[in-house]
């Protein structure tokens, strides 16, 4: 680890020109208007963390490539590693374009890791009102925006439509707008032989979901300034009970997690094709996953619902950011611009929509981040004649898009979320009870937030 002054006082990795013969990144005015949407730009620049994997990212990076036709560009493939990306900055050999999670941004802004981009943004006219607010939230610190938001994920309730059936339930008891009744759905639908699970009747998807069950039931692990934690709350408490015993009424979470772990998760052979799991939260890109390779299971979808009944999401994401020392800001920031701009996605969205349909396959939408794109790719480009299931399911996964909430960017992004994870997996196995637990999870993770903000806050006095 290093402190934000040792990471200021960093040199360029690599170079790029405007028209003018400047270096793009070196300007005497300290920053000011070296971002210029009408600037010819040159150079070489490396990207950690984006790969080129479907046609969704390649149609996007050629269009970019195109955009800058005097540039070389280099990928660095692969999820970005913090540590070795902290390190790469340290040693002065930082990349000049990230892609990241954006619980990673709050991090690498406060130790002086990447560059704010509110010129960047501004200089380049790239239009923030289209993104959605959660994502934007993840990536603003200190009043800034680090980051340019991309993908979203978001959370909707997946079931087995026969085994809901059969136990004489519909989706609405399992979407998470009654809890006693995914009490009951859980009980009705497992299946025990010889004291071995046969059937999960509902996963709660612990410890990932912990602040998806806590919103649905109130609470925030995070305060909104992203300097308090609230893991110890009795709402929180309350979600964490709760979930933990959907898993002891059926047998214990190692009894459930080794169970879907033994699945063909990704194959025709996964839960649901195979009558093994009767309903659990999920990220929506499963729904292209059980489409293509088990079409004809029985499915049912829904929204992910809090208790009063309404969608809910904890969003989660993609987002570009620009590390500090390199020279070739202006290019990056032009590449950022391009790949999120919403004639980006549209252009993506209509070659899968190509392929999906020359393969006889239905095209479910894409979750971007981008609020215009997702409209515009929904009502130009989604399958609206899909048939059940999977129309519920498209229509499940924009209503969840839209009702979204996430953390606040935070200089502690990954010891607070080692916190959490920690305190839920001590009582998964059964080292300490919810109460207990999430108390000493507080403890650790609002020490790890006030060591961050103390020295963030004293390197701004």
């Amino acid at each position: 680890m290093f402190g934000l002054a040792a990471t200021l006082a960093l040199s360029a990795c690599a170079r790029g020109q405007t028209e003018s013969g400047d270096d793009a990144g070196g300007n005497d005015d300290g920053g000011q208007n070296q971002f210029d949407p009408e600037a010819e730009l040159s150079g070489d620049v490396q990207i950690m963390g984006f790969g080129v994997n479907d046609e969704v990212a390649e149609v996007r990076y050629n269009r970019a490539q195109e955009a800058l036709p005097d540039v070389n560009f280099s990928l660095v493939e692969g999820d970005l590693d913090i540590q070795q990306f902290l390190s790469s900055v340290a040693a002065d050999d930082a990349p000049d374009l990230i892609y990241a999670n954006r619980d990673q941004i709050g991090t690498f802004a406060s130790r002086g890791a990447i560059i704010p981009l509110d010129e960047c943004i501004a200089g380049e006219g790239i239009d923030t009102s289209v993104f959605r607010q959660p994502a934007l939230d993840q990536i603003t610190f200190a009043d800034q925006l680090w980051g340019v938001p991309e993908f979203n994920q978001v959370q909707i309730t997946m079931a087995n439509a026969d085994l809901l059936q059969g136990a004489g339930l519909t989706i609405d008891d399992v979407n998470g707008s009654d809890w006693s009744a995914i009490e009951n759905a859980t009980e009705q639908m497992t299946v025990r032989e010889g004291g071995d699970l046969q059937v999960i009747g509902f996963d709660s998807k612990l410890p990932e979901f912990i602040p998806l069950w806590a919103m649905a039931n109130g609470a925030s692990l995070l305060s909104d300034d992203g300097r308090t934690a609230n893991l110890d709350d009795p709402a929180v408490v309350e979600a964490l009970e709760f979930a933990v015993g959907i898993y002891e009424a059926q047998g214990g979470f190692s009894a459930v997690k080794a169970y879907r772990d033994s699945a063909d998760f990704f194959g025709e052979g996964n839960q649901f094709a195979t009558d093994v799991l009767g309903a659990m939260p999920m990220e929506q890109w499963y729904v292209n996953v059980l489409n293509d390779v088990s079409p004809d299971a029985p499915m049912a979808f829904d929204t992910f619902r809090n208790q009063e009944g309404e969608p809910l999401a904890f969003a989660s994401g993609s987002a570009w950011a620009i590390p500090a020392g390199t020279d070739t800001a202006p290019i990056a920031c032009r590449f950022i611009r391009q790949m999120t701009e919403t004639d980006a996605w549209m252009a993506a969205a209509e070659e899968r929509h190509r392929i999906r349909e020359e393969e006889g396959e239905l095209f479910t939408g894409l979750l971007t981040g981008n609020i215009e794109a997702d409209e515009r790719i929904y009502d130009e480009y989604v399958s609206h004649d899909a048939p059940e299931p999977w129309a519920s399911a498209i229509e499940a996964m924009y209503e969840g898009n839209d009702h979204t909430f996430s953390f606040p960017a935070n200089p502690a992004d990954a010891d607070f979320k080692n916190a959490w994870q920690d305190a839920v997996n001590r009582v998964l196995n059964g080292q300490a009870s919810p109460q207990e637990s999430l108390e000493r999870g507080q403890e650790e993770a609002q020490a790890a937030l006030d060591e961050a903000w103390a020295q963030w806050d004293e390197e701004q006095d």
